[in-house]
């Protein structure tokens, strides 16, 4: 069966998309930490982050830092944190959390589910900014 990750990147189920390649997407949590928290995902279903081969690792730590220097420049914030849980769903990502204080990148404080419009208008707005780095950047 196919992880809830997988039915996002297919279509099957609704997601607020900030970027993608060939290997790797990018979305918005919809009960996120902070506004702006992002889900970095490989499209290879892989369950624990150990079992990735490096070379694919370190293609998908690329395209996080990419992200998270998008995420850095368009939110204003002190920090962008990086979690890799993977309790969550069984299948590897990594959290992007923008932060101005360590509290803000607690997974265990109970988190409020964000409304789809306010995630739809910040998703548009980091999409467009992800387009131009991505570009004017090495590819990933």
């Amino acid at each position: 069966m196919n992880s809830l990750f997988t039915r996002m990147m297919l279509g099957e189920i609704p997601c607020h998309l900030v970027a993608e390649n060939s290997e790797f997407f990018a979305i918005l949590d919809i009960f996120p930490r902070h506004p702006g928290h992002t889900l970095v995902i490989p499209k290879q279903e892989i369950n624990h982050v150990q079992d990735m081969a490096p070379e694919h690792f370190a293609r998908l730590s690329e395209f996080a830092h990419n992200i998270a220097s998008v995420l850095h420049h368009e939110l204003a914030t002190q920090r962008i944190g990086w979690v890799i849980a993977g309790f969550e769903v069984p299948h590897v990502h990594i959290h992007l959390i923008p932060c101005n204080q360590m509290d803000d990148m607690n997974l265990h404080r109970p988190a409020q589910r964000t409304n789809d419009e306010d995630l739809a208008k910040l998703a548009a707005k980091l999409k467009a900014a992800a387009s131009i780095y991505l570009s004017s950047t090495t590819k990933v």
